[in-house]
């Protein structure tokens, strides 16, 4: 009889200790790196999901299959970080059951977690810099442009709660995928743990604190070009209201917050207190 080609959940908890003691004794230098890396990568899915939707996203009637669309194409930034090797600060809230087993102290975690959000948002930001830049934004005779400043202007103007709330749904599902990755043994089985939670939570329309520092800052790069502000449609205000502090205050930390209550929380703890709690 061949052997299973997957965990089941106690043995995937198991799994998920393990790699948070070996996430947890990374040097920061390393960390860093990596974590640029898996910033690149989300930015990567963040602007092709983008380049695939956004005549569907023009269109309220079309909007919701705009996300369908998009959600096709993002899975592959996961993929990238567990397949090919990064660092990201949302999977990386699982390292809370390895907290919990007593494997890795609390302060080696948050170290973690610092490190690695830190290399995304390096990442995430050149990525946006080198896509408005390269003039990819004109395609559609700058609808693209157009469409990446109302994406970024949607989601700096999401109040506290909404921003927490869309946070916790978000990396809830992503950090299932990851956990239904560190539960299959081959390839192929890795890769469709990774596509469909992520294409869920992408056509859910989900908040993801990584993937917002592409969104984001593509949007106040975009916003300086005038054809992609004519295309965006916005008025003055609202183009003044993309800005970076709204960006942090309105967006990135709420939703970062969001996302370790649904990572760390409804992912890392639950599975740890019904697998492992004695």
């Amino acid at each position: 009889m061949s052997e299973k080609m997957y965990c089941d959940p106690a043995e995937i908890l198991e799994v998920t200790v393990q790699k948070g003691i070996a996430k947890a004794s990374t040097p920061v230098w390393k960390l860093l790196l990596l974590g640029f890396l898996a910033g690149a990568f989300i930015a990567f899915a963040s602007e092709g999901s983008n380049m695939a939707a956004f005549g569907l996203f023009a269109k309220p009637e079309t909007y919701g299959l705009g996300k369908f669309v998009a959600g096709l194409i993002f899975p592959v930034g996961l993929m990238l970080v567990l397949l090919a090797g990064a660092e990201l600060f949302t999977g990386n809230n699982l390292i809370i059951a390895a907290v919990l087993e007593k494997k890795v102290k609390l302060s080696a975690m948050l170290k973690n977690w610092l490190a690695v959000y830190i290399g995304n948002f390096i990442g995430s930001v050149f990525l946006a810099f080198l896509i408005v830049k390269s003039g990819q934004l004109s395609s559609g005779a700058s609808l693209l442009g157009g469409i990446t400043v109302k994406i970024a202007y949607g989601k700096v103007s999401l109040s506290f709660v909404q921003a927490v709330f869309l946070g916790i749904m978000c990396n809830w599902l992503v950090c299932l995928a990851v956990w239904l990755c560190y539960g299959a043994k081959d390839m192929a089985g890795k890769l469709l743990a990774a596509f469909f939670p992520i294409w869920l939570f992408i056509t859910s329309g989900f908040e993801h604190s990584v993937a917002n520092m592409y969104y984001i800052p593509a949007g106040i790069l975009a916003k300086t070009v005038p054809a992609y502000a004519a295309a965006s449609g916005l008025s003055a205000e609202a183009l003044a209201n993309i800005n970076w502090a709204a960006f942090f205050v309105n967006n990135l930390i709420p939703v970062t917050l969001g996302n370790i209550i649904g990572g760390a929380f409804f992912v890392g703890t639950f599975y740890w207190i019904c697998y492992k709690k004695k």
